[in-house]
């Protein structure tokens, strides 16, 4: 008898992230992929009878878009992976960074409702959850963040502005943006570590299409029982043992880091934490791509896992 295959659909697959999951997907024959006719991906009945036709829907649409689409659901089996914001600090849904915390894994395995994470928040996450959770970062820290990313994370409308044959001369150089400390993305990195305030957070775009560097410095004065860049880099590299989508790359005490590229990890699903500087001061940076574990990647990682699946199918 030939296994029944899960039924996969995408509500938005127009948008940038929804392009990218259905990239990852399309050559799976582990699936059954719900394509809506062209003409009828606004008709809402239409909609609906697909969201709840499906074993995994991922909502890649804007914040209302979502949770209007949330309420089209009456299948108490159909599960969600929402890749917009609306949802990720929300109670009810289990946030979707598997390598979180020990448990995380199993709680999206064992979820209907997965909040799929923000870019920005992927890397700051990355890098100070740990630090939270093994006690050697106090939830009251003050704490800075700037995250380099590539146009791509903006959607198409960016895109367009940087790929615009007559585009303004500016977007040639970084862009510092979301300066009012109010980014969309500041919720979930507050709460999902367990921090008493937000960081004070300054994401940068500049001109070249994927990648990321999401960076946090700290004064060795910040932690507790840090002596070192060598035992920080090994609370990091303990912490990440066995995961396969998170990385930490060589000790910077016995090879040391001088510069970095964000776009080193474009094309790439999985994350790599730099840990760098000296014995009392350091940078931690989460080198990753936007598009891959910052939003798309990390999204079929999360149905892989829901599914039972080998979490890196399609991703490696």
């Amino acid at each position: 008898m030939t296994p029944v295959k899960p039924k996969v659909y995408i509500d938005g697959k127009e948008g940038t992230t929804g392009l990218q999951i259905y990239d990852r997907l399309t050559a799976r024959t582990d699936i059954e992929l719900l394509l809506i006719d062209e003409d009828k991906r606004k008709d809402v009945e239409e909609r609906k009878k697909f969201l709840n036709a499906a074993d995994i829907v991922f909502l890649c649409l804007p914040d209302a878009a979502a949770v209007e689409a949330v309420a089209l659901v009456e299948n108490p089996a159909t599960r969600i992976i929402d890749a917009s914001t609306a949802h990720r600090t929300a109670p009810g849904w289990v946030y979707g960074f598997p390598e979180l915390k020990p448990g995380q894994r199993q709680a999206i395995a064992g979820a209907s409702r997965v909040a799929n994470p923000g870019c920005h928040a992927t890397g700051f996450i990355s890098v100070v959850a740990p630090l939270v959770e093994l006690g050697l970062l106090p939830k009251d820290a003050d704490l800075s963040c700037f995250s380099l990313t590539g146009y791509s994370g903006g959607g198409k409308k960016m895109i367009a502005q940087y790929e615009a044959p007559d585009r303004e001369e500016a977007l040639s150089a970084p862009c510092p943006y979301g300066l009012t400390q109010a980014h969309k993305h500041l919720p979930e990195m507050q709460k999902v570590c367990g921090l008493s305030k937000a960081p004070v957070f300054v994401p940068i775009v500049d001109d070249y299409y994927k990648g990321m560097a999401t960076t946090v410095p700290l004064h060795r004065s910040q932690l507790r029982a840090v002596p070192s860049l060598h035992a920080l880099w090994r609370a990091y590299t303990d912490y990440y043992a066995g995961q396969q989508m998170v990385h930490v790359a060589p000790d910077p005490a016995e090879e040391p880091v001088g510069k970095l590229y964000a776009g080193t990890k474009a094309g790439q699903n999985d994350l790599t934490i730099v840990v760098a500087g000296n014995d009392e001061a350091f940078t931690v940076t989460a080198l990753f791509d936007n598009l891959g574990k910052g939003a798309s990647g990390a999204a079929v990682q999360n149905m892989n896992i829901l599914l039972g699946l080998d979490e890196t199918t399609s991703l490696v």
